[in-house]
This record gives structure tokens, C-alpha cells and sequence, in this order.
């Protein structure tokens, strides 16, 4: 395979050759499983295998593409426990793309940890760097179906194995065609494929007739698309309008692979068939992938990418507390992060799922990995959602934690110091972390001190002075609400602090307390207190209770059934309700799988923190991820104009947009390398389907697909259209699905990609799909054509 690998672009480095060479490290799973085991990079430099001895048969570890980051020793959980068996600085993390767990790796040396440590990390950023057509063309995974395909590993392939690899490719092809391709390939006509041979017959297996049609459709002479016939082709399909001379220009200097068509300005067909798999062919207008919303408004403005009970990794009852929650929501680009604390030994306060099996973990140890986290993926602020559940000898703990630790990340009074008239905008409050919880007062009490403590010397003084009786003066509403008569419910094992009261009363019923609540004392230490500034939680009992009593800067919680209750019997009020107060709602307590609710239902009400179980992956994992891709994945998505306007009239479950209806026609042409599910059966080839979802208001919300394509997986042809009608687009999420067709039972997941109706880009586009958990399956697509149509007249709900 030598010469298959000369194309590969990795750097002359002495950690690569080493890492080539191969180590014996030692693989911990836990405290209890920890065994040697002997890995290597491979020759194409993109893969790492590994064995249980040196010399013993070796299989896939991890391929580069799959590799987020490379953590030294010091930073991962797992390796600080063994920290006595094994030297933190022998260890390192590898940690992956989506939900797959760390590898977590001990060498036998500082040494040797360093040069895994930085070979990885080197191949990381060559991977990282390189755009969709390179890592099309990169031979290193060429080499790895070539690795799969030799099943005697000598370097050769016969006929034989090259049938079992377009099995394992996903294909079913007849074997007369198959034959014509190999002996085609074998320019040597040594009956076998060797190194560039192999790459020949592959680019054979992978051309696109349909790309070709196209491509001749607007070239006339079928050889090249000369400049004007690309301004033809970009403005008539492509929908790019006025900008399409200029970009035509720019898309030949980036796509053409001749300098001879660059310097001419022509496009050859490898340049158009690049241009069309690139971003810039892709059905995510790249417009809406940097920083491209106005970021100045008040963050009730705005969708807030947000997560529940973030320190579980796994279910609600048993499952493991750990950091690594808070660190992967914060890197896939949440803002809002939960953090249930309770009194822990040793007077350190700790954070669990309370009243459960899960596992628990420091809060110290939590308040630093948001420090250190907090903004690697963005910018914008971070939210901690804290649930106190403690003694105010352990409040005293956790306000000093999260001001030494913090410090100037911390926001601990208002921005310039005096009182605001309205939320603050994300722009202000970048790289600022706001805590979000109880407060023992308002925010204009707390101002009101700031502002008399450098005077309390002098009204001391003055004191002793006789002073005229203040005139009486009729109570504010909102001090009106605090002298009525009022109570709260507290569950019968709730602990002490929890209810935050010293007084008790009689029991109304079994198993709860009936507590009046003007008579309650709080058990809120002050200095924690304090550094809740703009997100007050408050009780929510009904829409006018909140426009009379509560202010822009108290936020109110609620249940997934409460909030779906609200949207269909006051959606219009939740709506204005949402225009200036930020609300947060959280899944059912009865999810104790960690499952998830459609977060869309509750996005059509404008509210901005729909908190998921980040950990758990499917459909609503995949519409929160859709909704938060564009932005520049930072985690905050402004809303459409009529869910920002106090005065709007929308109503989510009988919506009439401000704009008109619109029509999409999306025809699904075909389908490229889809993954085979089940690599153990080697004759299991798939029978692709594709289906189509809008995902938006209730009338919008539906879904159409395509028939299925018999065993054939790698480049499957529907070309068909399927055709939707649209009120409200601008809450519209469309998701694209292609599924293993199955007449015996229900049909299994190939990949899926979701996306914005507001970022999707018309005409011949690529759809890269994405696996289950989020990561790309690369080089998988499907090729669709899309056409969006105004209605004439003002759409109806």
C-alpha cells in the first residue's frame, strides 16, 4: 500500500514515527479494570489499532476523525482517583466526537505519555483542518477499506476480496460489472489490486452520473462550465441572485483543481463535483454558521441552549455523577447548566441527584470545570441553575467557591451598578457566568445597600438626632402580595433547609407540611444570595399575578406538563409572558431514563431555557442541536420578531404568521455511501428510504418519504419530490432521515441531519449526514434539489 499512502499530508514528526512504531500502554476502564494492551498508529496515519501483546492480531481503536481533543492525566476523573497507583503524568484522555465514552490511557512513561499527547493532538488539528473534498480525496481512509477489503493482509487485493469488500462497502452489484471495473483498475493485469490501482477502482465505483447530467446540462460542450454557464448555473438553481457573478469567481479559484481552468475561469467536472460536496454546496447556507444575529438584545430575546440535571452522564436514579457532564454540554455549546447541591461530609458541599442511588461529586470540583469550560466553544454567558439544598454553614462554602474559583468570570452585581430597566443583552454579558437560584431580596434592595454602606458613619451619627415622622404611604402592589396570607407545600421527607423555614404548623393532609408562609424565616445565607443579580427564581401562578407583581429580572420554572398545559390554553399570553421574563422548563420527573420531550413545542412560545437530558441522543436531541448549529454554535439563537414584541398577537396552537405561507419542493435525488448497520454480516446490505420532517408549529409539523431502494446502500437513486406547505417558517426545522427499510418490523436508523428552515439553502445541495449520537458519518450524503415558493396571498392559520 506504499504508494496508496504517498498522498497523505502528515508532518515529518518524530512523535508519529514512534506512535507508528507502536507502545505498550495500559487501557482503565474503573478503579478495578485496568489491562495492558499494545496500540499503534497505523501507516496511513489516520487510524489506531491495538492488540493484547505485541504480535498478536491487532483491530480498530479509534480513527483520528472520531478524536475531539487530547486531555493530559491532571484533567481526567478517572485518573485523579488512581493518582496513587499510577503518576497523573504517565496518563492522558482521548476524547471523542459526541456521546462515545473517554479513553482513558496510562504509558509507562511521562515520556511516552508526551509524545501520544502531542502526535494525537497534531493529527487532530491536520484532520480538523482539512475541508470536506480533501477528506474525500485523503487516501488514509482509502487505506483503511483497502486494510478491511485484504483479508489475508498481503497487501494485494484479488477479485474474491474485492466482491467482499463492496459488501462490506454496502453495495450489491452484478458481477459482470464488477469484473469490467477490477480488470479495468488492474493496469498491471497481475489479476490483483495493488496500492494506485485500488484508488482507481474506486474512484470508478464513485462516480456520480446524476452530478454528470447536470454538470452537461448547462456546459456546452460537455467538457467545462465556462464562466458565464456558472453565473447561469448559480443564479437559476442555486437562487444566489445579484451576488452570483462575484461568487462564481470565487467558488472556481476555491474548487477548480487546474491552475490552467483557475487562471481561465472554468470549472472542470472534479471542480464542480468538489464545489457541490464542499460547505459551500452544502444545505446549511454557511451565511448562518459565523455570528450573524444581532446579539445587543435583552436575553429574553433569545433561545437558550440549556441542560438538565447536567452532572449525569446516565439515568436519573443510578446513573454516574460526574464533571465530564458539565464539560460536554459546555463544549457542544449549552449556556445553561443545572447544579443540585447538598450538604456533603467534611463540610464540602456536594452535588447529586438528591434522594437517589446516583453518585456524587464535589461542588468545588463542578465550579471549576465551568471555570475552565466555560468558554472554549463561545463566548456568550453561562448560566448556573442552582438547585440549594443546604445548611448555611455549607451556603457560606459554596458562595466562597464560586467567588475564589470564578472571580471576574463571576457576575456579582449589575453591570455598571445601577438598577436596569431590562434584561442585558448576551454582547454585555460576554464571558460573564450568571447564577441563576433563590434570593433572600430584590435587586433593588441589594443596590440600595451598595449604595449606603460608605455613608453608615454619618447616618450613625445621625441617629442620636430626632427625626419627624415619615407620612404614611399606601403599600406597592408588589408589597401588598408579600402581607397576604400565604402557603407553600413542602413533601413530607423533604430535609430541613429545603423549605427554608423555621416555623411549622399543623399537617393539612399526609405527607405534606401546611406552612404560613409570612411567617417563615429564611434559612438563605446573605453572601450567597447576593450573587444571584438578574435571574431571581420566583413561584409561578399565572400570567397576571407576573405582570403585577414579578420583575424583568425574576425567572420562574416550569414542568414539562405544566408548560405544554400553558402553551395550549394561554398560548398567546406565554408568548408576551416570554417578550420580557425568561422562563426555564425542565422534563418530567417520571423521565428517569434520562428520555427527552420535543423541545419545539415549547421554542413556538418563545421560551428561552427548554433544558434537555444532553446526554441522552434521538429525535429531540436532534431538533435542540438543529435549532443551535447556526450562530456560530454559541448558544444563543434570537427569536423571530413577533415572539420579542410585548404586544404580539401569535398564539403557537392557532398561529398566523406575519408573513406569508410558503411552499417547499424538495427532490431527493440520491444517496452516497450510506453506512452499513450491521458490519458483523458482511451480506446485510441496506434498503435505503429517505424521509423528510418540518418540525415547527402544530399545523406545520409533518413528515413524507420516499420509497426504499433494494440493497443498495452506496449510491442509491430515488429522485423524487415530495412537496410540504408551511405557515410559520421562521419556527420550521426540517430534518432529514434515511432508515433501513424493514417489512418485517420497524425500520432502523441510518443517519439524520436537522437544520433551520431560515439557514437552508435552495438548489442542488449535499446533506452530510450525522449518526445517532451527533458525529459525522462521513463520507455519507444525500443529494437533494430544493425549491421554496412564496404563496400569493397572506397565509391563514
Amino acid at each position: 500500500m506504499a504508494s496508496l499512502l504517498q498522498g497523505v499530508r502528515l508532518p515529518d514528526n518524530q512523535d508519529l514515527l514512534l506512535m507508528q512504531e507502536g507502545m505498550q500502554m495500559r487501557k482503565v476502564r474503573s478503579k478495578n479494570w485496568k489491562k495492558l494492551r499494545y496500540f499503534r498508529l497505523q501507516d496511513d496515519g489516520m487510524t489506531v489499532w491495538h492488540s493484547r501483546q505485541i504480535g498478536w492480531r491487532a483491530k480498530p481503536s479509534f480513527s483520528i476523525s472520531d478524536v475531539e481533543t487530547v486531555r493530559e492525566g491532571h484533567e481526567s476523573e478517572l485518573l485523579r482517583g488512581l493518582a496513587e497507583e499510577f503518576p497523573l503524568e504517565q496518563g492522558f484522555t482521548v476524547v471523542f466526537h459526541g456521546r462515545r465514552s473517554n479513553l482513558d490511557l496510562v504509558a509507562n512513561s511521562a515520556k511516552e505519555a508526551q509524545i501520544w499527547i502531542r502526535g494525537l493532538q497534531l493529527l487532530v488539528d491536520v484532520v480538523t483542518s482539512m475541508d470536506q473534498q480533501e477528506q474525500l480525496d485523503q487516501p488514509g481512509w482509502l487505506s483503511d477499506w483497502f486494510q478491511r477489503g485484504d483479508k489475508n493482509q498481503d497487501g494485494r487485493m484479488t477479485f474474491r476480496e474485492v466482491q467482499r469488500l463492496l459488501r462490506l462497502m454496502n453495495v450489491e452489484m452484478d458481477q459482470e460489472y464488477a469484473v469490467q471495473l477490477f480488470q479495468a483498475a488492474d493496469k498491471s493485469q497481475s489479476g490483483t489490486l495493488e496500492g494506485e490501482e485500488f484508488v482507481e477502482f474506486y474512484k470508478a465505483l464513485t462516480k456520480r452520473p446524476e452530478v454528470e447530467e447536470l454538470f452537461e446540462k448547462f456546459s456546452a460542450d460537455g467538457q467545462k462550465l465556462t464562466l458565464l454557464e456558472f453565473v447561469d448555473f448559480l443564479r437559476e438553481e442555486q437562487k444566489e441572485g445579484d451576488r452570483a457573478p462575484d461568487l462564481a469567481l470565487e467558488l472556481i479559484d476555491r474548487h477548480e483543481p487546474s491552475d490552467s481552468g483557475k487562471r481561465r475561469h472554468v470549472l472542470s467536472m472534479d471542480g464542480f463535483l468538489s464545489y457541490l460536496c464542499s460547505k459551500d454546496g452544502d444545505i446549511f447556507n454557511p451565511a448562518c454558521r459565523p455570528i450573524y444575529q444581532d446579539m445587543t438584545q435583552p436575553l429574553s430575546h433569545y433561545y437558550i441552549n440549556s441542560s438538565h440535571n447536567t452532572y449525569l452522564v446516565g439515568d436519573q436514579l443510578c446513573g454516574q455523577s460526574s464533571v465530564e457532564g458539565y464539560i460536554r454540554a459546555l463544549r457542544r455549546g449549552c449556556r445553561c447548566v443545572e447544579v443540585d447541591v447538598w450538604d456533603g461530609p467534611n463540610g464540602e458541599p456536594i452535588v447529586y441527584h438528591g434522594h437517589t442511588l446516583t453518585s456524587r461529586i464535589l461542588f468545588q470540583d463542578v465550579v471549576a470545570t465551568v471555570a475552565q469550560y466555560a468558554f472554549q466553544t463561545s463566548d456568550y454567558p453561562v448560566i448556573l441553575s442552582l438547585e440549594n439544598h443546604c445548611s448555611l454553614e455549607q451556603q457560606e462554602v459554596m458562595a466562597h467557591h464560586l467567588t475564589e474559583i470564578l472571580g471576574e468570570q463571576l457576575l456579582s452585581t449589575t453591570l455598571d451598578g445601577l438598577l436596569p430597566i431590562e434584561l442585558p443583552s448576551p454582547e454585555e454579558l460576554r464571558r460573564k457566568i450568571l447564577l441563576k437560584g433563590k434570593k433572600s431580596r430584590t435587586l433593588e434592595e441589594d443596590l440600595e445597600e451598595e449604595e449606603e454602606e460608605p455613608e453608615q458613619k454619618l447616618e450613625m451619627e445621625a441617629q442620636s438626632e430626632p427625626k419627624p415622622e415619615p407620612e404614611p404611604q399606601e403599600l406597592s402592589p408588589r408589597s401588598k402580595d408579600r402581607k397576604e396570607e400565604e402557603v407553600v407545600m413542602c413533601p413530607l421527607f423533604c430535609p430541613p433547609t429545603c423549605c427554608q423555614t423555621t416555623a411549622q404548623a399543623r399537617i393539612s393532609k399526609p405527607g405534606s407540611l401546611l406552612l404560613p408562609k409570612q411567617k417563615s424565616k429564611p434559612m438563605l445565607c446573605p453572601s450567597l444570595s447576593a450573587l444571584v443579580v438578574y435571574l431571581k427564581n420566583v413561584p409561578f401562578r399565572n400570567f397576571t399575578h407576573s405582570r403585577e407583581h414579578y420583575r424583568f429580572y425574576e425567572i420562574s420554572s416550569f414542568s414539562e406538563a405544566k408548560a405544554k398545559s400553558l402553551v395550549k390554553e394561554a398560548g398567546n399570553e406565554f408568548v408576551r409572558h416570554n417578550t420580557w421574563q425568561l422562563s426555564r422548563v425542565y422534563p418530567s420527573g417520571l423521565r428517569t431514563d434520562s428520555s427527552n420531550y420535543n423541545p419545539q413545542e415549547l421554542w413556538n412560545a418563545g421560551c428561552q431555557m427548554v433544558a434537555m437530558n444532553v446526554q441522552t441522543a434521538g429525535l429531540e436531541m436532534d431538533i435542540c442541536d438543529g435549532l443551535f448549529r447556526q450562530n456560530s454554535g454559541c448558544g444563543y439563537v434570537l427569536k423571530p420578531d413577533f415572539l420579542c414584541d410585548t404586544q404580539s398577537s401569535f398564539h403557537p396552537e392557532r398561529p398566523i404568521s406575519p408573513f406569508k405561507a410558503q411552499t417547499l419542493l424538495i427532490q431527493v435525488i440520491s444517496g452516497q455511501q450510506l453506512p452499513k448497520l450491521d458490519n458483523t454480516k458482511e451480506g446485510s446490505i441496506v434498503d435505503p428510504l429517505v424521509k423528510v420532517e418540518i418540525i415547527g408549529v402544530r399545523p406545520d409539523t409533518t413528515r413524507q418519504e420516499t420509497s426504499y431502494v433494494e440493497n443498495n446502500g452506496f449510491n442509491p437513486y430515488w429522485g423524487q419530490t415530495l412537496c410540504f406547505r408551511v405557515l410559520v417558517p421562521e419556527l420550521a426545522l426540517l430534518r432529514f432521515v434515511v432508515e433501513d427499510y424493514d417489512w418485517k418490523s420497524r425500520n432502523d436508523f441510518v443517519g439524520q441531519y436537522t437544520l433551520p428552515w431560515t439557514c437552508m439553502q435552495q438548489g442542488y445541495r449535499h446533506i452530510h449526514l450525522l449518526s445517532r449520537d451527533g458525529t459525522s458519518l462521513h463520507p455519507a450524503s444525500i443529494f437533494v434539489h430544493v425549491c421554496i415558493q412564496e404563496e400569493l396571498e397572506e397565509a391563514e392559520g
